[in-house]
């Protein structure tokens, strides 16, 4: 069979997905999961993913069924590396009898090992240069694509079109009920406030707390309301940059739920943040935001808008980085300066005027989209 016909040959009724990554991983992948959806309307999907993940598909009703949590494997450091429990994991998924399996996880190699033992009728994936071939749908890692649209390259072989590259965050009317409670606990007013998120998962990620200081100063100087935001387990680094301010901010780290963030996000004038999982959810709530982007490949990481999403970056010869903690002094990370931040983020909130946001639970309109591919590179 060829791979465009994959598909429709197999016509699967049971599919299942390996993709067991973060927020922001997920969140990239979720225009490949609307073309296959739409491709396989009547299919029952699995995701094996993540313990966290199972809020991921309480969320993406329509795109996914069900969560299967990866009890993690040797060669997947986003998890306690063991294999102790996957023979137990393999033989339950073979018992499934799954009719597609597709590899979503990365580039092949050991993810491509895992998706054959699965044991479905059907696999597609990708491989990596000198990777032997796969039987069934298997494309070459697109290494110069953006990461949303390395997945829709997956799907549209498989036979699904995409629909279009756009992330997409669906907000609830419980999170809008519980953003209108944040608003009436803290005193936020939304057609004034900036959003400054210093955390990321890898501290070789994170531009330092108390340039994050400098610039909520300088922008509460201006007049916006800054409110700080991260999660509960980021608390010593999201205190800490807000004991380094001068300028009184709201603190809401671990304030809220992901969907509530979103909301938030959502109605904010400005995020910025690293180049972490909240600047993907900026990307899927529309929201303009200034992201310092430290160590992380930009050509695959960044937004895709780029005028919506301004992204500071400095390209050290040791970047993409592979170190969860750097070695090197952290180059890419104190090569970009607070007035090159405050700059960006005065820019923004003059380019995206926006009007009072809608009432809780109302409609927001669509903040206009841009596509020139202007990224922002720091000067060294």
């Amino acid at each position: 069979m060829t791979a465009a016909s994959l598909l429709h040959t197999v016509a699967p009724r049971r599919i299942v997905i390996f993709r067991a990554l973060q927020l922001g991983d997920m969140l990239c992948a979720v225009p490949a999961l609307r073309a296959l959806r739409r491709a396989a309307p009547r299919a029952y999907i699995t995701l094996i993913g993540l313990p966290w993940a199972r809020s991921f598909v309480e969320r993406y009703a329509d795109l996914v069924d069900e969560l299967v949590a990866f009890p993690g494997a040797l060669g997947f450091p986003e998890q306690t590396e063991s294999n102790d429990g996957l023979p137990a994991f393999l033989a339950a998924m073979r018992a499934r009898r799954f009719d597609l399996a597709i590899q979503l996880h990365g580039s092949g190699g050991i993810a491509n090992d895992l998706l054959f033992a699965l044991g479905a009728r059907a696999q597609a994936g990708f491989v990596q240069t000198g990777e032997a071939p796969r039987p069934g749908c298997f494309i070459g890692w697109p290494d110069s694509l953006p990461e949303p649209e390395r997945y829709l390259a997956l799907t549209t072989a498989l036979g699904a079109p995409s629909m279009g590259r756009a992330l997409h965050f669906p907000v609830t009317a419980a999170d809008e009920a519980g953003y209108a409670a944040l608003v009436a606990q803290y005193g936020i007013e939304p057609a004034r406030l900036v959003l400054v998120h210093p955390g990321a998962q890898l501290p070789s990620r994170r531009w330092p707390a108390q340039r994050f200081a400098a610039v909520a100063d300088a922008l509460a100087a201006d007049g916006w309301q800054i409110a700080i935001t991260g999660t509960a387990q980021e608390s010593e680094l999201t205190a800490g940059m807000l004991g380094a301010m001068d300028a009184p901010a709201l603190y809401l780290a671990g304030a809220s739920s992901l969907g509530v963030l979103a909301a938030l996000v959502g109605c904010a004038r400005l995020v910025v943040c690293n180049d972490t999982g909240v600047s993907h959810v900026a990307a899927a709530m529309h929201a303009p935001s200034v992201v310092i982007a430290s160590g992380s490949d930009t050509r695959r990481w960044a937004p895709l808008d780029h005028d919506l999403h301004r992204v500071l970056a400095d390209y050290p010869p040791c970047r993409p980085c592979a170190f969860r903690d750097c070695p090197y002094g952290h180059p890419c990370a104190l090569n970009i300066d607070v007035d090159h931040v405050v700059a960006e983020a005065r820019a923004q909130l003059a380019r995206y005027p926006q009007a009072q946001p809608p009432a809780a639970g109302a409609p927001r309109a669509q903040r206009p989209a841009t596509t020139r591919p202007r990224e922002v590179r720091h000067a060294a």
